[in-house]
């Protein structure tokens, strides 16, 4: 269970096989909860720079994404979904430590996609957020 359970649940069914990931396999919302969906988070710093480093831009999208949600009052226990989209394949050790750190024992729901390219060239990355609260 996660901080929010009396809005959003998060569960793996036992009829079907474990996650692939850390993620969730089933988010419920609440039907009172508030629903927010994000644009998609990348990896600028507060400078408005985007490295070229696919992990910096890994770092920096998940500082983002801390920050958006707290512009809204939320904590990233309040994520329910995230879809992630990527140009390079990712380095899955350097994301999960911030993933594990960011969203603990309760990962929210994810769906990752390699893509050809994203909104600008230097992007490698971006990550898609819906929360409720």
């Amino acid at each position: 269970m996660n901080l929010n359970n009396h809005v959003i649940t998060r569960y793996n069914p036992e009829n079907i096989a474990k996650p692939v990931g850390n993620y969730s396999h089933v988010t419920k919302i609440s039907r009172n909860a508030e629903m927010y969906v994000f644009s998609g988070q990348i990896g600028i710093d507060q400078n408005s720079n985007i490295p070229t480093d696919f992990n910096q831009q890994v770092t920096n999208t998940m500082s983002n994404i801390v920050e958006v949600l707290s512009s809204q009052k939320l904590t990233p226990d309040n994520v329910i979904k995230i879809n992630i989209w990527a140009t390079e394949e990712i380095d899955w050790d350097h994301f999960y430590g911030i993933w594990n750190k960011v969203f603990g024992m309760t990962p929210p729901s994810m769906t990752i996609a390699y893509v050809k390219g994203l909104g600008l060239p230097e992007l490698k990355i971006e990550l898609d957020v819906w929360a409720a609260g």
